[in-house]
């Protein structure tokens, strides 16, 4: 068994010993799993740099991860196992599902919100699956080895990007200030900073001369192998690139086997081998959000939900937001929380099955190898208006050429969010978040949260019943609701305060190296071109035609993207980079039929459709009934839209 011990640091009784409906009481264990990975076992072959760990008697790489559990105190026979694969070392299950605040704190004793996967009688496991994520109490980190080359640390070429938001004197040579790659040399001549418009702009080098290995202390730069500080300081609005070689190189692929081993243990394991779910858990369902919607993706294309025993570890994912990506999650130098375009994980293949690229010739899907391995799980995967409009997530249903849909395979389900944007929106309407970044435009306010929980009861019946969850719903071309961007400009434009892109982020064509699979890359890529990017077509309120479309969008008060772009007072205004592509748009329709035609409104206002505000509540009652009878919403959340419908007609008429 893979999982060597588990060290439990605490356990108690979650939430004081609230008993979840019929499931009754949780608890809460936290600790540490100790594993052992096989460097020759033949399906650890493709991650990177396992051959180059050191090893231990048996002839094992060593190598521990955190982890929190929640599960009933009575956990019933032919239980689940939700897995949550953090983002960044953070927790992302009970938020999305349970409308829980996220843990700020540490604490194991966690808000659990609504309560629905307690109530479900889910376990929730959340394990560590990067070595990288800065210190602090809420985020879960793991312990992976370096790889050594004749028992020297490994040096190479390694690649970082920042978008900034505020002039800084100085960065960490990481993304997100997570742990960061050193240079092997401060003094390297060969480094080489570029400073780009956009992230698929033209580079300009920086002179070596403007910039050093260095942190500023008191104002002054000081030598420093983290951290590269620039004369004059980075600019906001700007896309800094750095390509250096870096020294020491953790085998970043672990997280993979950490998370795989894991939920096997908790299916497999026995209660002598301290298994806290020991003869009660049958199911493994994988969650994965924003950077591990594309982890989950990448998992697959290895071919990694077989455990070393043979055995199916997940018999359902979910991604989410992932867009047709994947990342950094398996390479030498390789940076798990990076999101950028001008990276490897936005390499092909992009769609599930095989997907013939006219360009290069290859004809390769994400799920070949876990096809041809008998280990192919029930897949959920969604998407909100960001990933169409920033990353290309349409490449995931289409032709590489963007001439043709591409629809998933039948143990594949694609769901596009209407209207919303990368992470749930909330009230009040503003054009700030908390980070201080500001919008051109007000932020969205679409809560997707309630889709979220009926995608993961179809797959739990899926999975369970053998029921097919409701249908595939994403822009397609043959039924005209899949766009390019472009086209789309004069129609959202005609609403008054709206503001269109300057630019429009590009899915590049890249080649990092003869084989990126091997996870040794060369930076910078070579660049040949741009992969077609669709986006849904829009309605007469100018909110997406395609996809599920919630309450809010079905009986709107306002129309909805799932992108924003860069105030002026941020630097390069109307840009949709840093921070903007997390962040949609608001755009409140007029009040009065008096408002919309003194703006000259193409939208109806919302004293002509509804007249009143009990007459708009009932609408969305109604929407919210028709959604739950096609399988998109529960009945449980049919009262909760219309609350948030109550709530936004007060605030928009306020507004």
């Amino acid at each position: 068994m893979p999982v060597t011990r588990i060290e439990i640091k605490q356990r108690g009784a979650l939430n004081s010993g609230k008993a979840f409906g019929e499931v009754g009481p949780y608890e809460f264990l936290t600790g540490v799993m100790h594993f052992m990975a096989d460097p020759k076992h033949p399906d650890h072959a493709v991650i990177c740099d396992l051959d180059e760990a050191l090893t231990n008697a048996q002839g094992q790489v060593p190598y521990s991860a955190e982890f929190h559990l929640l599960k009933p105190v009575s956990p019933p026979p032919g239980g689940r196992v939700l897995v949550d694969s953090l983002n960044r070392g953070n927790m992302t299950a009970l938020s999305m599902f349970c409308d829980a605040a996220r843990r700020t704190n540490g604490e194991p004793d966690v808000d659990t919100g609504n309560g629905f996967l307690m109530r479900m009688g889910y376990s929730v496991m959340s394990i560590g699956i990067q070595w990288d994520p800065p210190e602090s109490p809420e985020r879960m980190r793991a312990w992976f080895p370096e790889a050594l080359e004749n028992g020297q640390r490994l040096t190479g070429p390694a690649f970082v990007q920042w978008w900034l938001n505020a002039v800084t004197p100085h960065q960490l040579l990481s993304d997100a200030g997570h742990k960061p790659y050193p240079t092997a040399d401060i003094n390297d001549p060969h480094a080489v900073l570029t400073v780009r418009e956009h992230q698929d702009g033209p580079a300009t080098v920086i002179p070596r001369a403007k910039w050093q290995f260095a942190k500023a202390v008191d104002g002054k730069p000081v030598p420093n192998a983290d951290y590269l500080y620039l004369e004059g300081g980075l600019q906001p609005g700007k896309v800094y690139e750095l390509t250096y070689t870096a020294i020491g190189a953790p085998v970043v692929g672990l997280g993979y086997l950490a998370y795989r081993d894991a939920a096997s243990f908790l299916k497999y394991g026995s209660a002598a081998e301290g298994n806290p779910l020991a003869d009660t858990c049958r199911y493994a369902y994988a969650w994965g959000q924003s950077m591990n919607g594309r982890w989950l993706r990448e998992l697959l294309y290895w071919g990694l939900n077989k455990d070393e025993a043979g055995r199916v570890v997940f018999e359902g994912m979910l991604p989410h937001i992932g867009s047709s990506r994947r990342g950094e999650f398996n390479l030498r130098f390789g940076q798990p929380s990076t999101n950028i375009l001008r990276a490897p994980g936005n390499i092909y293949p992009f769609a599930f099955e095989a997907t013939p690229d006219p360009v290069s010739g290859d004809n390769r899907g994400l799920l070949d190898r876990t096809r041809a391995n008998g280990s192919m799980p029930k897949i959920v995967h969604s998407n909100s208006g960001m990933e169409y409009w920033w990353s290309g997530a349409s490449l995931g249903h289409t032709t590489v050429d963007g001439s043709k849909d591409f629809p998933p395979p039948d143990d594949v389900r694609l769901y596009y969010l209407s209207g919303a944007q990368h992470g749930p929106g909330a009230l009040p309407l503003t054009d700030r978040t908390p980070d201080k970044f500001q919008g051109k435009q007000p932020l969205n306010t679409l809560d997707y949260r309630p889709a979220m929980r009926a995608l993961l009861t179809a797959l739990d019946k899926w999975v369970r019943e053998d029921v097919a969850p409701p249908p595939s719903q994403v822009p397609t071309i043959a039924a005209g609701t899949a766009v390019p961007r472009e086209s789309l400009e004069q129609t959202y434009t005609a609403i008054p305060g709206s503001a269109w892109p300057t630019h429009l982020p590009q899915r590049l064509r890249m080649d990092f190296g003869p084989d990126p699979d091997r996870g040794v890359l060369s930076y910078p890529p070579e660049e040949s071109g741009t992969y077609p990017i669709l986006v849904s077509t829009m309605d007469e309120d100018r909110n997406d035609v395609a996809g599920i479309r919630l309450p809010d969008v079905a009986v709107p008060l306002a129309t909805y993207t799932g992108w924003n772009v860069r105030h002026e007072s941020m630097g390069n205004g109307g840009l949709m980079t840093s921070g903007a592509p997390l962040f949609g748009t608001t755009l409140v329709l007029p009040r009065t039929k008096a408002e919309r035609e003194a703006k000259g409104d193409p939208r109806l206002s919302i004293e002509e459709r509804y007249g009143s505000k009990d007459a708009y509540l009932a609408k969305v009652r109604a929407a919210a009934q028709a959604m739950v009878a096609s399988r998109y919403l529960l009945d449980e959340d049919i009262d909760r839209c219309v609350g948030v419908a109550s709530a936004k007609w007060d605030a928009f008429h306020n507004a």
